[in-house]
């Protein structure tokens, strides 16, 4: 792999060469086809020549059982050959989309920076397919060109000019051809992108239908994916027309070619320098060469196509890191105290704050400030300056594989599974079925599993829609509870909760982390109540530390922050 990351070409070589056994008896499969069909018209002028013009019935039936055997084999190499290379290319598309999926999901992050989800799920579908599909077209590249060099020879063995005009004529339409494929490629490439954007807006919009519609806000949502949308079809037209076009000066210089292979053939004949048997063969050739040309028109078509994908594919692979492993272990036990000392990053200006057993809330008017210390205590990045620790080691000397075994950093905006609600409590892990009790009935969320049809065993519908507001909130908190890790961090958890089940909720959650580290990142009165202390944040610094009672007391902008 290239030093800087995998490029377009190294990601559709190693498609090929991950199918290459595929590939090959494919390919040799589909010269086999191809020679036969070149054979045919051959047999048909022996047969003229030998049988019909010498009225000899033996050599006719001979002939034309050697003529059954072609069309049995041609026709066998068809059929073997395209299920192969068929099912080389989808093995192909399939391994792509691990490998994508694999990078998009790797703890390091970076792969979905300046990305929508919808335009990676378009990269992992579309362009995948399009690479699997370049590797399915190869062995019919190979095909061709057999089907190309028998021609040559038959041609030869009947005249040497016309054999001379075939070697001689194919080199340089194979160049224009790959010429011509340029602005396919470019315009397919441009296509794809718009189209992966397109796939991620309106991803977006589904996402936040719900809240669109609470603001009123469906007319400028229609409006902007109105706009992304007709710039994907306009992408799509442009590369259609380029393919159309590509086509057809591709299927006309090819027209040229064959009519001046029969013409010469013709006139050939009509000298007598080739009976008519051979020029029956020639003429048939000539006919022939037209399939091997569209293929390969086709093949290069595709292979344009599919290096465009193949360069979107290699940018995700070789997206850098967002944060680098290092070489430092957490002891055995982790206690799960976390320091920050002059941490900044984005909106953090110079933080220092110490975090241990107990729960700690941390409260700030600023939603970029929140934003950015989940995103340093979940190493989802780096500090622009200071450290943060966990137990006294850097979170950057730590693989964030392992950070996060210790780290847990619950979005406010969570995501639920279609699968049932006891499976996304228990987030795929194999949870001690206690654990998981608790964490239901810390979070409510049993009640909310007593009010479904098939209680807990429940299957949920896509992203939890089948669930209001505050029961996905309940849900999403059981499962960062049944995880039980040494830390967790949870961002306004119950904003959707009514004030009696968030009052159940702060006093179950007190005693479900008893002695484990819990910071609260809200501005809820009720969470905040059943903390051991408040960490406040103005300004993107810490300036006040106290009980919640404290401050509400004595801090008019706190009190001004969570009693408003």
């Amino acid at each position: 792999m290239p030093a800087g990351g995998p490029t377009g070409g190294h990601v559709l070589r190693e498609a090929i060469r991950g199918r290459r056994r595929g590939v090959v008896a494919a390919s040799l499969l589909g010269m086999g086809h191809q020679t036969c069909e070149a054979l045919v018209p051959v047999l048909v002028g022996v047969i003229i020549d030998e049988a019909v013009a010498k009225g000899s019935s033996g050599t006719l039936l001979r002939l034309l059982a050697l003529l059954a055997v072609v069309f049995v084999v041609l026709s066998t190499c068809y059929r073997v050959g395209a299920r192969i290379t068929e099912a080389a290319g989808e093995r192909a598309t399939h391994r792509l989309r691990l490998d994508l999926a694999a990078r998009v999901l790797d703890p390091r992050g970076g792969a979905d920076a300046d990305r929508l989800p919808g335009a990676l799920t378009s990269i992992a579908t579309n362009d995948a397919r399009r690479v699997g599909a370049a590797v399915t077209v190869l062995s019919y590249g190979a095909s061709a060109l057999a089907a190309l060099a028998v021609s040559a020879v038959a041609l030869l063995r009947i005249s040497v000019p016309l054999g001379l005009l075939v070697l001689l004529g194919i080199p340089p339409l194979l160049w224009l051809g790959h010429r011509i494929s340029g602005p396919l490629e470019r315009r397919s490439e441009t296509e794809q992108e718009r189209a992966a954007h397109a796939s991620g807006v309106a991803a977006d919009l589904v996402m936040g239908l719900r809240v669109l519609k609470g603001m009123g806000a469906e007319p400028a949502a229609v409006a902007r994916y109105r706009r992304t949308s007709q710039d994907s079809l306009a992408a799509a037209l442009r590369a259609a027309r380029s393919r159309a076009g590509h086509e057809g000066a591709v299927l006309a210089l090819t027209g040229v070619f064959i009519a001046v292979i029969a013409l010469v053939g013709a006139y050939l004949a009509m000298r007598g320098s080739i009976s008519v048997g051979e020029l029956v063969a020639a003429v048939g050739l000539a006919q022939f060469l037209l399939g091997p040309f569209q293929l390969l028109t086709f093949v290069n078509a595709e292979f344009a196509q599919g290096r465009a994908s193949a360069r979107r594919i290699a940018e995700v692979l070789a997206a850098p890191a967002a944060v680098e492993p290092g070489g430092a272990a957490l002891p055995g036990a982790v206690a799960g105290r976390i320091r920050l000392r002059g941490v900044t990053l984005g909106a953090l200006r110079g933080v220092d704050l110490d975090l241990g057993p107990g729960l700690t809330g941390v409260v700030t008017g600023d939603p970029a400030a929140a934003r950015d210390l989940l995103r340093c205590l979940a190493r989802e990045s780096d500090p622009a300056g200071g450290v943060v620790e966990l137990d006294g080691v850097p979170l950057t000397g730590l693989d964030p594989d392992d950070v996060r075994r210790a780290v847990l950093v619950a979005p406010h905006d969570a995501d639920l599974f279609e699968t049932s609600l006891l499976d996304n409590v228990r987030g795929g892990a194999d949870a001690d079925t206690a654990a998981v009790e608790a964490a239901l009935a810390a979070s409510a969320a049993d009640d909310v599993a007593r009010l479904l049809p098939d209680g807990a065993d429940t299957v949920l519908t896509e992203r939890g829609r089948s669930l209001s507001g505050g029961q996905r909130q309940r849900v999403a908190l059981a499962r960062a509870l049944a995880a039980g890790r040494p830390v967790l961090v949870l961002h306004d958890p119950t904003t959707a909760v009514d004030t009696v089940t968030e009052s159940r909720i702060a006093a179950r959650l007190r005693e479900t982390r008893r002695d484990r580290t819990t910071v609260l990142v809200t501005t809820s009165p009720a969470l905040l109540a059943v903390t051991d202390r408040v960490v406040v944040l103005d300004g993107g610094t810490v300036t006040a530390d106290g009980r919640h009672a404290e401050l509400v007391a004595t801090d008019a902008s706190y009190r001004a922050a969570v009693l408003a």
